[in-house]
C-alpha cells in the first residue's frame, strides 16, 4: 500500500468575523495515499476550499494536525511552509492564474526560476517536455490572451507539474470550461497521474466531474460525510454539463 502523502487528524479551522467565530472545518480526519486521484466534493460553503487550503499549506489548522509530505504544517515557520508549497505541492486554479505579460514558455518556466533551477538548458528541457505532453509545444511563444480556455488550463497544468511535485491540487479545474474541453482536461490530469504517479486532489460540486476520481471525499458543513468510490460512471460526463 502506498504511503500517505496527506493525513488530517481531527483538524478544525475557524475564522473570526467581527465578534463571531465561524467554524469552517469541524474535526476532519482522513488520509490520502501517494498516487491517488481524489475528488473533494461539496456545495459552496461546505468547507472544501478550506480543506484544500490546509492541504496546500496556504493555511494552518486551528486545532488538530495536518501532515503533508511527512511534515506537520502546524509546526512549520512561514518560510518552511513556502518551501513546502514550492517543492512538494503544485496548484491548478479555475481562473488559470497565468501571468498575462509572459508567454506560455515563461509561465511554465516560472516555478523553476523560483526554485533557482540551473542551467537554463535544464529548465528548457523540462518546460518543453511538459508543453509537449499537454499538446502546446507549438504555442510556446504565445501569450495567454491568445489561447482558448482549455489551452490556458493546459498551460496551468504544465506549470503545476514542471517542478515534479508529489501533490497537485486543482480547485474546480473545469469550472470555466465547456463540457467537452473539461473532459479533455480531466483526461489529461488522469494520464499525468498515471504516468508520473503524482497525487491529484481536485475539488468540485459537479457530479460528472466527481466520476473521474478513483475516490470521492464528500464534505458538508465542515465534516467528511463520505469517502469511497464514486458511484457514477465516467460515461455520464457526456450527459452532464461542467
Amino acid at each position: 500500500m502506498a504511503a500517505n502523502i496527506v493525513t488530517l487528524q481531527d483538524a478544525t479551522k475557524s475564522y473570526q468575523l467581527g465578534k463571531v467565530r465561524v467554524p469552517a472545518l469541524r474535526g476532519v480526519s482522513l488520509s490520502i495515499g501517494a498516487g491517488e486521484f481524489v475528488s473533494i466534493a461539496g456545495p459552496s460553503g461546505s468547507g472544501k476550499t478550506t480543506l484544500l487550503n490546509l492541504i496546500g499549506c496556504v493555511d494552518t489548522p486551528t486545532s488538530g494536525t495536518v501532515t503533508v509530505g511527512g511534515f506537520d504544517i502546524g509546526t512549520l515557520s512561514e518560510r518552511k511552509l513556502t518551501d513546502l508549497r514550492l517543492h512538494v505541492v503544485g496548484f491548478i486554479f479555475q481562473s488559470f492564474n497565468l501571468v498575462n505579460v509572459l508567454d506560455v514558455y515563461r509561465n511554465v518556466e516560472l516555478p523553476l526560476l523560483l526554485q533557482r533551477v540551473s542551467p537554463a538548458s535544464a529548465r528548457r528541457e523540462r518546460v518543453m517536455e511538459l508543453l509537449t505532453r499537454v499538446g502546446l509545444h507549438k504555442l510556446a511563444k504565445h501569450r495567454p490572451s491568445e489561447l482558448s480556455g482549455g489551452q490556458r488550463q493546459r498551460v496551468a497544468i504544465a506549470r503545476a507539474l514542471v517542478t515534479r511535485p508529489k501533490l497537485v491540487l486543482a480547485d474546480e479545474p473545469t469550472a470555466n470550461l465547456d463540457s467537452k474541453t473539461g473532459a479533455e482536461v480531466l483526461d489529461l490530469m488522469r494520464e499525468l497521474n498515471q504516468r508520473e504517479n503524482t497525487t491529484f486532489i481536485f475539488s468540485t460540486h459537479d457530479a460528472s466531474v466527481m466520476a473521474y476520481a478513483n475516490r470521492l471525499i464528500r464534505i458538508a458543513d465542515g465534516q467528511v460525510v463520505q469517502s469511497d468510490q464514486p458511484s457514477m460512471s465516467r460515461s455520464s460526463w457526456t450527459h452532464a454539463s461542467v
